[in-house]
């Protein structure tokens, strides 16, 4: 009897939430495995999927002005990608000669660390030259009216340390200009897979999303469904607009101030900050760091070497602190914390293009969440601010 009762007692219900936690621990790790591991094929396909939301609603447009779909989406890509192209082509040579100049940069860096290295070695305490002894008679050679022969000096130690630093420093540059050579293919392979997604996705994909609403049973509300992509193709068709915006700007701007400076190659410097800060905090510290070094190639070991990345600084943060918040208004606001964590995960996964991706991917999980009214909670973590 008892174990009849006890086979058909209720299951303890604080064991349920134990089970679903952990199973969405295990569903959390398979899915950063997944990104990790398949970031080769899942980078365009996502960079596509950014893009087609952000151009989709000027295909619309444009279809209500009775442009056929195919030909407007060809139309907006040449209209961004031929200003890039040429732009690019512009910046090649520069960037080549600049990419030539690790080496030697890495060089004068080595030369500067064993410099300082000499410079803090003490070298108050003088070491007394070995006083060579008086000739002698006595002895074995003294027998025969020679001197003895002067003990054998010691040999100084080669300073192999300096070295060592100057040949690592030297390595490191290297290195790190052959990973960007050996990956530039894939790059390339990527952009291409990426262009052409973008131009079918624009072309096919409205289609295939409502064939899909109206097909799919599950969809309870369709209407509901086609609102929810379409605000959220607004809202960050907006967000990414503003921000390229304001970047575009940043990159001017600091552009200017350093020609006006007097440093090289002023155009590349402002297109790579205006680039760097579509990753908010990380980008800017990238971007200083590489106008210093810049600055000592371009001026050497002097303080005006540090001028221009200091410029660079100050328009940053003045657009930091005033504009982009002024612009983008508290609807668009994330915690800065948050942010970093999502830079660094999206950082560990892609790299560099993760890095860039990561704030318009996080703004576009929080715009289909808070439009789905899901993870609350989450959403206003996210939007904490200090």
């Amino acid at each position: 009897m008892s174990s009849s009762a006890d086979a058909h007692q209720p299951v303890n219900p604080g064991h349920k939430p134990v089970l679903v936690r952990l199973l969405q621990c295990m569903l959390g790790l398979a899915l950063l495995y997944t990104l990790y591991f398949a970031k080769t094929l899942l980078m365009p396909l996502v960079v596509a999927l950014l893009f087609a939301l952000l151009l989709s609603p000027l295909v619309a447009v444009l279809k209500r002005l009775y442009v056929p779909r195919s030909l407007s989406a060809i139309l907006i890509l040449s209209l961004i990608c031929v200003p890039f192209g040429v732009l690019s082509y512009q910046l090649a040579e520069p960037a080549q000669r600049w990419a030539q100049k690790i080496p030697e940069l890495s060089h004068q860096l080595s030369r500067q660390v064993s410099d300082l290295t000499d410079t803090l070695r003490p070298d108050t305490i003088m070491v007394p030259e070995p006083i060579r002894a008086e000739p002698r008679s006595r002895g074995f050679f003294g027998l025969f009216g020679a001197d003895e022969p002067d003990a054998p000096l010691p040999e100084s130690e080669p300073a192999s340390s300096s070295n060592a630093v100057s040949d690592r420093l030297v390595q490191g540059g290297l290195e790190a200009a052959l990973s960007a050579l050996s990956a530039a293919p894939v790059m390339i392979a990527q952009l291409l897979t990426a262009l052409i997604m973008i131009l079918f996705l624009l072309i096919f994909g409205p289609r295939l999303f409502a064939a899909f609403i109206d097909i799919f049973p599950q969809v309870q509300d369709k209407q509901r469904s086609i609102l929810l992509v379409r605000t959220i193709q607004i809202e960050l068709s907006r967000y990414i607009l503003t921000v390229s915006l304001i970047n575009t700007c940043l990159g001017l701007t600091t552009a200017a101030a350093l020609w006006m400076l007097g440093v090289q190659d002023a155009l590349l410097w402002g297109v790579m900050v205006g680039m760097l800060n579509f990753a908010p905090y990380v980008g800017p510290l990238i971007g200083t760091v590489i106008l210093c070094l810049a600055g000592l190639v371009q001026y050497g070991t002097v303080a005006f070497a540090f001028v221009p990345a200091l410029v660079y600084f100050s328009i940053n943060m003045l657009e930091a602190q005033f504009v982009t918040p002024l612009v983008l208004g508290r609807n668009m606001r994330l915690n800065p914390l948050v942010i970093m964590l999502w830079l660094l995960i999206w950082g560990w996964l892609w790299g560099v293009v993760g890095v860039l991706l990561a704030v318009p991917l996080l703004v576009c999980i929080k715009l289909a969440a808070a439009q789905l009214r899901l993870l609350e909670n989450w959403v206003r973590l996210i939007e904490t601010r200090a």
